[in-house]
């Protein structure tokens, strides 16, 4: 016989089968499971529930052993509890303040029918090897921590003079008392005082012991006194950190320690006067200036030389001022390059041009076309090289060709010396001063006379005059501007052949209205004003022609910007008492500005009676076909 299948009485309950027995035996072992379950959580509630107020309790004696005596202390003539907290200080000279001062917190009990008292005194125990030192350091009540606190004494060498103080003040030793069978207990802020010679607060850790010494009456209870440790750690400034910041390191090369870069060119012959110096700076991150090694090495001519040690790779230790390592030149022509580096940083090359003593080749072109007789500067321009392509930045001379040519100026027996070397322009710039009017012959050399000259350029012919304006004349500098465009006008004094003449002041060029402009140009960000052109009556004209600046030999020029919609401008102007009466006439000059909208108009305007003209003939072409086509087939 097959034995009868058990089935559970929740499937029998979803079968259909819901006699009595069936549900009877689900709900017996749903409320077993019910309460065994439930059991189960309070019992590990109980046990989580126990675990919590032990916790509680190990933590609230860790903390009472920190700042109070627990209450079922022994009564003796004196039981003393501390306990301190360390101390920080930023800075070397600054005092502390209540969020980085030392903490020590005291309690004591009282036993006799009298006041008895304890004593805390600061006593120095350690310091950083380099401090000279200890900084006075200063308690200062923070906290009564029991009802038994009478306060805040001072105290000396004699207790029997103790004296009430208020809690905001502070002193190098102090005093809580107490009732007969009492505690009493308080918090001390510790903290380094401000007037301690800064020699005495080099960083580092410093350690004093508070001596807590209970009295009974007068009498020191010795046998019961109590000592703790206090830490003081005194950070090292910023400023005296040796950990160099990259970002602020500088190395720069020029004539003298400074700032700034130069582009130098200097005399190849061999010398211990230094040509350039490199200033080298390494600095910590609040910009104070640190040691670091720095590794210079110079390629091509030349030699470093630093602390007396030349060569052309060195290492030195920069800080400050003697980070500066000089560049001598070594005989040879050429161009240096320097590579500088620390182990921090690497810096951009450096370069210095050597050239040779003696230049190989000197061109000479006119600087100014047209010279007034006296004193004209840059009237002659040379470009000078030696014999290796370099260019030769040494003193140059300018002279006369011949004793003719003297006459008119200059001199062809002493050379007169040019001006130092133009770095910005690349070339010398050579005076003549002028006697008399004509023309006379220049040439450029390398020496201070012609025998010793070792280079001497072309010859110039430069033209003096000494003309007076016979007429005026206003012109732009183009002939159209687009909106807001810098425009430049022009003032140029003629001759009476109708050239421009040399450079001069002139009055009275205009009638007192000077030039007037229809149109609304501005002269935002330029030198020029609406005054100045009404002015322009007395002017001065320029000696020579610069791509850079705009000017233009012999003439004034004005700076204006062009109005920001399309139109014409026009100067109008008429000529003054300082011409003859020839010359006082009326003077115009126009320039378009041309609109970039209204331009596009008239093309699409343009294209729009172009496209009408095809339609127009494209309809003829048609007609013409179909006129063509019925002919052939009639």
């Amino acid at each position: 016989m097959t034995p009868k299948k058990q089935v559970s009485p929740a499937i029998r309950i979803l079968r259909g089968e819901r006699d009595a027995s069936a549900r009877a035996t689900h709900l017996e072992a749903v409320t077993r499971k019910f309460l065994v379950t439930t059991n189960e959580r309070k019992y590990m509630s109980t046990k989580t529930y126990f675990k919590r107020i032990a916790l509680v309790a190990v933590s609230a004696l860790g903390l009472g052993v920190l700042s109070t005596v627990p209450a079922n202390a022994a009564v003796i003539v004196a039981s003393i509890t501390s306990s301190s907290v360390a101390g920080t200080s930023t800075t070397l000279t600054g005092a502390q303040d209540s969020a980085t001062a030392a903490t020590l917190t005291v309690s004591f009990q009282a036993t006799t029918g009298t006041t008895d008292t304890m004593s805390i005194t600061i006593v120095p125990k350690s310091k950083p090897s380099d401090a000279t030192g200890f900084p006075t350091v200063l308690l200062q009540l923070a906290d009564t921590l029991t009802a038994g606190s009478s306060g805040l004494t001072t105290i000396t060498r004699d207790v029997t003079t103790l004296a009430q103080v208020s809690a905001s003040e502070s002193g190098t030793a102090m005093a809580i008392n107490a009732a007969a069978n009492s505690v009493a207990a308080a918090t001390f802020r510790v903290f380094k005082d401000t007037a301690t010679a800064v020699a005495n607060r080099v960083a580092g850790t410093y350690v004093w012991t508070a001596v807590m010494t209970p009295y009974n009456g007068a009498t020191a209870i010795t046998a019961s006194i109590a000592t703790r440790d206090i830490t003081i750690t005194v950070a090292a400034a910023t400023s005296a950190s040796t950990t160099i910041d990259p970002t602020k390191s500088t190395a720069f090369l020029n004539t003298t320690a400074t700032t700034t870069d130069a582009a130098i060119s200097a005399l190849a012959t061999a010398s211990s006067t230094a040509a350039a110096v490199l200033a080298v700076r390494t600095y910590n991150s609040s910009s104070v200036a640190k040691p670091e090694s720095v590794t210079v090495t110079i390629t091509g001519a030349g030699l470093l030389n630093f602390g007396g040690v030349s060569g052309t790779s060195l290492v030195i230790n920069s800080s400050g001022s003697d980070g500066d390592i000089n560049v001598r030149p070594d005989g040879r022509a050429g161009v240096a390059t320097i590579a500088i580096s620390t182990p921090t940083k690497t810096f951009a090359s450096k370069s210095i041009t050597f050239y040779a003593a003696a230049a190989k080749t000197i061109t000479a072109t006119v600087g100014t076309p047209l010279l007034a007789v006296g004193a004209n500067t840059g009237a002659v321009r040379g470009v000078a090289v030696d014999a290796n392509g370099i260019a030769w930045t040494g003193q140059a001379y300018i002279v006369a060709s011949a004793a003719a040519d003297a006459l008119v100026g200059g001199s062809a027996t002493t050379p007169v010396a040019c001006a130092a070397y133009d770095t910005v322009n690349s070339r010398h710039n050579c005076p003549i001063t002028t006697t008399t009017t004509g023309t006379a012959k220049f040439k450029i050399i390398d020496a201070s006379t012609v025998a010793l000259a070792t280079a001497t350029s072309n010859e110039v012919s430069v033209t003096v005059t000494a003309a007076t304006p016979a007429s005026v004349k206003i012109e732009f500098d183009k002939a159209s501007y687009a909106p807001n465009e810098r425009a430049r006008i022009y003032v140029t004094p003629l001759d009476a052949s109708g050239k421009a003449m040399q450079s001069a002041s002139y009055t009275n060029m205009f009638t007192s209205t000077g030039i007037a402009v229809n149109g609304a140009v501005s002269y935002t960000g330029t030198t020029t004003t609406v005054d100045s052109l009404t002015a322009a009556a007395t002017m001065t004209s320029a000696a020579q022609t610069s791509s850079t600046s705009g000017a233009r030999a012999g003439s004034m020029q004005y700076t204006v910007y062009m109005p920001s919609s399309g139109g014409t401008v026009t100067l109008t102007a008429t000529g003054g008492i300082g011409l003859p009466v020839a010359g006082q006439v009326a003077l115009t000059a126009t320039a378009t500005v041309t609109d970039s909208g209204a331009a596009a108009l008239a093309a699409v305007t343009a294209l729009a009676t172009t496209v009408a003209s095809l339609k127009t003939l494209i309809t003829t072409l048609t007609n013409l076909v179909l006129k063509i086509q019925k002919k052939v087939k009639a």
